[in-house]
This record gives structure tokens, C-alpha cells and sequence, in this order.
């Protein structure tokens, strides 16, 4: 049989892998982690609405039922595209076809050294980290005697205004004010300020005009700052300058931009600023027909000369085109270009509170938030995870109670300090 190896275990990975396994194929699936995440609702898990268990599958178990399916956990370190050998850990398989899909992480534009204050939000193990410096920030502002020292605990500052910095602005907001804090009895809900720092004229910039300023308008009612046209130009243990404001805290997250991962340069396939690889319209790379690169590890336009956008459907949906080119044998020279289908894009900003563009239609408020929530419970992986998840949410909207708030991992001199 052919082998197929995949590298990555996200949407556009599992997705090909799904296709090629109904097939006579050799394929072999290797990440860094041992399980698939549902991406779009891990800022959920870092704002204690759920658990980690709630939004990620074993991808050992998604695959049990198929024997040509083999899953390795272990980071690829090197690829020879000549010999056709992918290498990870202490470890070498050989290949006939390659998919890399190997996602992308935060990008600090050159300032790598403010990701020890201001983290992104790309893994589960973020999602950790970040939800326990929420609870232990509460813990130490409780504890504070001196309201000007108590402050720093306070201040939540999101920098970036797209689709995840609103959504964890929200959240956060949401949240803290009115979830949390009614259990602590020496910091409330008018002692909070959450900021949303964005350089762009606006907030969620890919949206239409009316839908962003709908989303603006609710976060403002939700009581989240909202900073337009400035740059950060520093970050560090003590907080955030943004122009001519310097912001005290000890809360940063970062949802300002992305990189590719640093394998597709390494391995020499052309790539763009962001690190992500320039392919052909078929998804293969410029130098090897039997290589391709899917979702937000490549830059590819569509008609109107636009980057697709590096969002869940796009690289399901390449992911499976790429699985056919390889199940049906199809050379170079045969392959139709891959189109995408839009089918809309969606932001929540909070309780019954949800933006969004389905085929042309403009959304907002709760029906978009209806539609929001039953869309991103059709795609979770699993019955056991859709049922927890539509639990919790109906229990949250019932009772305004998020259910995971523990703090396991404490050590009295951990408390105030920046994440690493």
C-alpha cells in the first residue's frame, strides 16, 4: 500500500486522515500532542466555562475502528524530501505522499520575549496556564489590603481585536464580573477593568462595518475598555504600554497575529511573512507534487486575490480535497485548483451574544448566537463531547455558574508571577 504520512492532528490533518483510512492506504498521523482540540472554544476552557476533556478527543480513539491507521505522538524535527523520510524524536518513517498540517502559534512580530507575559491561546496547556492566572490573580486580589496594590490583580488587558480577543473579552468580562466574584468578599465586579487593545480602526476587521460596530457595542455594554488606532509597544511583569497609557497587570493575552510552524522553512518550502508555505492551487508545494501543505501552515488566494482565512473549515475542506487527489492517483497537470467554499464566519461575544455572516446573511444578538452555539457543537468530535457541552452551556445560561473554576496546580510562591 501507499504510505501517506500526516503531520498534525488538527482540523485539515484529521480531516484527510478520515478520508484516506476508507481507502487502501499505509497512513501514519504524528503531533506533538496526543489528542485533537476543538480550537474555537479553547478560550471557553481558559475563562472556566469548560472543561479540557469537554473539547478534545483522544486521536488514537478516533481512529481505533480503522487498521491501516497509525498514530505516532512525537514532534517532526526534519524532513528529507528527496529520500522521502520524515524524521521526529528518535524515530524515521518513509513516505510516498506528505500532508503537513501542522497549524500555526502566536507571533509577537519580533518581541518573542513578551510571550512570557502575554500568552496566546493555541493549546490546551494555554488554556491551562491561562485559566489558573485568572483564579490566582482573584486569589491574590482578596488577599490585598491596599486597594492601589490590588489593581494590578484587576486589570485584564487582551491585545488584538479579532475573532479571539473579542470572544475572551467577553468572556473574561462576563465571567469574572458576574460569575466569580459574587464569591469573594473583598474585591467586586465595579473593581474590574477589562481592555481590548486593537491597532485597527476597528474590531474584527474581516467583518462588515455593521457587524463589527454590533460587537463594539456589546462589549462596551459588557463594561470591556476598548482601545482602536494603538500600538503596544511594551510588555513586561508590571503590565502593558499602550501610546501614551501604561496599564498595570499581571493578566496580558496575546491574540494579535500568528506564525506558521518553523518546519516548513526548515525543511526549505517557500514561505511568506508569516512563515506559512506558499503552495500551488492544488495545495502541493512549488518544488514536490507528492508534498502539500493545508490549512494555517499555508498561504493560499482565492479568486479575489484574498488569503484564505486560517479558520477551521478551510482547512477541513482542504484536507479532504487533498485526501481525493491522493485516493484517486491524480498527476499535477489533471488536478482541478482547490476552491473554497464559504460558508460564513462567527464571533461570540458573550451570553445570547454572537455575530456573524452565513452564505451573504448578516447575523446578531441571540439568533446569532443560537446559530453560533449549534454549529460549533455539530463539529466537535464525538457524541460524549457534544452532549457535555450542550449541557453545560444550558446549565451556564440557566444559572450563570461555570463549572470549572479549580486551581490544581498551586504553590504559594507561584501566585503574581508571569507565566513561562
Amino acid at each position: 500500500m501507499k504510505k501517506v504520512v500526516i503531520i498534525g492532528g488538527g482540523f485539515g490533518g484529521l480531516s484527510a486522515a478520515k478520508v484516506l483510512a476508507k481507502h487502501e492506504f499505509d497512513i501514519t498521523i504524528i503531533d506533538k500532542t496526543n489528542h485533537h482540540v476543538f480550537q474555537p472554544l479553547l478560550y471557553q476552557v481558559a475563562t472556566t466555562a469548560l472543561s479540557p476533556a469537554d473539547i478534545a478527543s483522544p486521536i488514537r480513539s478516533i481512529f481505533s475502528d480503522y487498521k491501516n491507521v497509525e498514530v505516532f505522538l512525537g514532534e517532526v524535527k526534519s524532513i528529507d524530501r528527496e529520500q522521502r523520510k520524515v524524521f521526529f524524536n528518535d524515530s524515521e518513517i518513509d513516505f510516498d505522499y506528505l500532508i503537513i498540517a501542522t497549524g500555526s502559534r502566536h507571533s509577537y512580530y519580533g518581541k518573542d520575549h513578551w510571550e512570557k507575559y502575554a500568552p496566546g491561546l493555541k493549546t490546551l496547556d494555554d488554556a491551562l496556564k491561562i485559566r489558573e492566572k485568572i483564579l490566582l490573580s482573584l486569589e491574590a486580589a482578596e488577599k490585598e489590603k491596599v486597594s492601589d496594590n490590588r489593581q494590578k490583580h484587576l486589570n485584564f488587558v487582551i491585545i488584538g481585536g479579532g475573532p479571539t480577543g473579542v470572544e475572551l473579552a467577553g468572556a473574561i468580562s462576563e465571567i469574572v464580573n458576574k460569575n466569580i466574584l459574587p464569591d469573594f468578599r473583598n474585591i467586586d465586579a465595579s473593581m474590574t477593568k477589562v481592555y481590548l487593545i486593537e491597532a485597527l480602526p476597528g474590531i474584527l476587521s474581516a467583518y462588515p462595518d455593521k457587524l463589527s460596530k454590533h460587537a463594539l457595542e456589546d462589549l462596551k455594554k459588557l463594561g470591556v475598555i476598548i482601545i482602536l488606532n494603538e500600538k503596544v509597544t511594551e510588555v513586561n511583569e508590571n503590565g502593558v504600554q499602550v501610546g501614551n497609557e501604561f496599564i498595570q497587570t499581571e493578566n496580558i493575552l496575546w491574540a494579535a497575529g500568528n506564525q506558521a510552524s518553523s518546519l516548513i522553512s526548515a525543511v526549505g518550502i517557500e514561505t511568506d511573512k508569516s512563515g506559512r508555505a506558499i503552495v500551488n492551487d492544488d495545495m502541493c508545494t512549488k518544488t514536490d507534487e507528492n508534498i502539500f501543505v493545508i490549512g494555517d501552515a499555508a498561504a493560499l488566494k482565492n479568486e479575489k486575490g484574498e488569503y484564505l482565512p486560517a479558520i477551521a473549515p478551510v482547512a477541513m475542506q482542504e484536507g479532504k480535497y487533498v485526501a481525493k487527489i491522493i485516493v484517486k492517483g491524480i498527476d499535477k497537470n489533471s488536478r482541478k485548483k482547490f476552491k473554497y467554499n464559504d460558508k460564513g464566519m462567527m464571533a461570540t461575544i458573550g451570553k445570547a451574544k454572537a455575530v456573524g455572516v452565513i452564505k451573504g446573511f448578516k447575523l446578531s444578538g441571540l439568533l446569532a448566537w443560537l446559530v453560533w452555539s449549534f454549529v460549533h457543537i455539530l463539529y466537535l468530535i464525538g457524541f460524549r463531547n457534544r452532549l457535555r457541552v450542550m449541557i453545560e452551556w444550558i446549565w451556564y445560561y440557566i444559572t450563570n455558574r461555570p463549572g470549572i473554576r479549580l486551581i490544581v496546580k498551586y504553590s504559594g510562591d507561584k501566585i503574581n508571577k508571569p507565566l513561562s
